[in-house]
């Protein structure tokens, strides 16, 4: 196996280069997880993972092979699976200029419809603030689909 360890931070840093660093090396570990996700995506569709009918599920296999908690495995491969149909949000992810918990939030309620608008929240909000916005989107929306089955309901009886 290859030696990934990065060398050393000097100590003569100055915080501003740190500050530099830190940004940088966070938006390559965005760009990564993008890579990942969508090799993920490729090994799902595949079925790369069955072994055979060993194993049952991507979310499974990333468990076994890659040390990954069964539920995070399950959302990687659910976003992973998004990132299709989302092209404005897997092009910034792609240039690492949002993060892997900002996608995660996004496409629990993502379409091509509205992607526009929840990428600009991401771009200038924090990840808290992406959820938040996504929770309370689900709020809203689960409150308009329940609005019109009740008036398809009443609209039926009343028939």
């Amino acid at each position: 196996m290859t030696n990934l360890a990065f060398p050393p931070i000097p100590v003569d840093f100055d915080t501003d280069h740190l500050a530099n660093e830190i940004t940088l090396l966070a938006g390559q570990i965005n760009a990564a997880n993008h890579r990942l996700l969508k090799l993920i995506a490729q090994f799902d569709q595949r079925k790369g993972w069955s072994g055979g009918g060993t194993v049952r599920s991507c979310a499974h296999w990333l468990n076994w092979k890659c040390g990954i908690a069964l539920s995070a495995a399950r959302e990687k491969v659910r976003v992973a699976g998004c990132l299709e149909s989302l092209p404005q949000i897997d092009t910034a992810f792609a240039a690492g200029e949002i993060s892997y918990s900002k996608v995660r939030a996004m496409t629990r309620v993502a379409t091509p419809e509205n992607e526009d608008f929840l990428l600009r929240i991401a771009q200038y909000g924090t990840a808290s603030h992406v959820e938040k916005v996504v929770g309370k989107y689900r709020q809203v929306t689960r409150k308009n689909d329940a609005d019109a089955e009740l008036e398809q309901e009443e609209g039926i009886e009343n028939a």
